[in-house]
């Protein structure tokens, strides 16, 4: 009979959904440690909301991981030591493992430039320090000899950008016509309607859609009174001329540990580079899991970064770790796309049904369907962890998982 004292020693490194879906699987069969420096879980496919309206979409760790024995440690980790098999934290500690799971995510990319999210680095004399929330100049207030660079908001950061356009007036663009951009897009417009929301994208709007799914999206925005401008490549945020600029142009892996180790990486993409199995190609004691790995399979080739791959991919690292415990060797990842689902503010939405490569078909749904299929997708996420707290290896067995 295993003894607690016999498990291997796993350490998850992120909470997101990737992460914290491993260690959810994991937590029966191996001594698991969650290292993230918060203790709550985003809800990232939410955060477009917060643009709109001050509320949370987060929720406790400790409730999410209550009864399943994963160790939750709330700090970041600095360093990655493969050949010790050994990890450290920003408090100095130093932690062994058997096996781990590199589940640190992605962040928005923000141009060198552009010191802070929330209030840009270029100011005139007498703007508040950067950081702070500075007040938008009144209508009828003195010209100033050179314009005041816009305040630059992100994904991450949109409770600061509910604050600041909450109550005023001004024009705001967001740069990006990805599925990020024209959420954000469409939230602000509809919850602002005091402010003019412009769209700019370097290449075409809903590239990813089909032809019904883009005019869908363009029709709804216009609707909103979005001015879409595609074709504009923005190289700065500070360059655009608005009060306040949410950039959404790109996202990069956060894999800086993971380089300074020495793990490989995927030259395209700056993820960890792992084999079909979401093992590291250099270091296959190491799992990458969702927008960190460079994962890929055979039905859908190249994985984008995103929830949809995020969550078979930390339950698939945790079937092979199982798998390989158990003495067996782990399975290649085999997984398909079926849908993409975009919010278009809080009454319209998209459903773009796609191939399993994430072409898009010509099926869509549309309007309140689709806002309300959507919600219904969005909350699935949080019950599948619950699902994987209450009966971790039930979820192994469900399709997709």
């Amino acid at each position: 009979m295993t003894t607690k004292r016999d498990k291997q020693q796993i350490i998850v490194l992120g909470a997101g959904y990737a992460g914290l879906l491993a260690a959810l699987r994991l937590a029966p069969h191996a001594r698991v440690t969650l290292v993230d420096p918060t203790d709550r879980f985003t809800e990232r496919v939410r955060q477009h909301e917060l643009a709109a309206r001050p509320a949370t979409n987060d929720l406790p760790l400790a409730s999410l991981l209550r009864g399943t024995g994963v160790r939750h440690l709330p700090q970041r980790v600095t360093a990655l030591d493969p050949l010790a098999r050994q990890i450290t934290t920003d408090d100095g500690r130093r932690l062994d493992y058997d096996r781990l799971v590199y589940a640190l995510g992605s962040r928005t990319a923000v141009p060198p430039g552009v010191l802070s999210v929330r209030s840009a680095p270029r100011q005139s004399a007498g703007a508040p320090p950067t950081g702070e929330l500075a007040p938008l100049e009144a209508a009828d207030a003195s010209p100033r000899p050179e314009p005041a660079a816009p305040q630059v908001f992100t994904a991450e950061t949109t409770p600061a950008l509910c604050t600041l356009t909450r109550d005023r007036s001004g024009s705001l663009a967001v740069v990006g016509g990805g599925l990020t951009g024209i959420e954000l897009a469409a939230e602000i417009a509809e919850s602002r309607p005091a402010w003019d929301v412009r769209l700019l994208t370097a290449g075409e709007l809903a590239v990813g859609h089909s032809t019904r799914g883009r005019d869908h999206v363009r029709g709804v925005l216009t609707a909103l009174g979005v001015r879409i401008e595609e074709g504009r490549t923005v190289a700065d945020p500070l360059d655009v001329d608005a009060d306040a600029v949410v950039w959404a142009a790109a996202m990069v892996p956060r894999t800086a540990v993971a380089a300074e180790a020495g793990l490989a990486l995927d030259p395209a993409s700056g993820r960890v580079a792992v084999d079909a199995s979401l093992r590291s190609i250099s270091h296959p004691e190491i799992y990458a899991v969702g927008d960190a790995a460079a994962a890929h399979s055979a039905r859908a080739g190249s994985l984008r970064m995103g929830c949809a791959a995020a969550l078979p991919t930390g339950s698939h690292a945790a079937t092979a770790i199982i798998a390989e415990l158990r003495g067996r060797a782990p399975e290649r990842l085999d997984f398909g796309y079926l849908l993409q689902c975009v919010s278009l503010g809080r009454r319209d939405g998209l459903v773009q049904f796609v191939r399993h490569d994430d072409s898009p078909r010509d099926r869509v749904l549309t309007g309140r369907t689709a806002a309300w299929a959507k919600e219904r997708i969005v909350r699935s996420t949080v019950s599948v962890m619950g699902l994987a707290r209450r009966a971790p290896d039930t979820l192994g067995r469900l399709p997709g998982f």
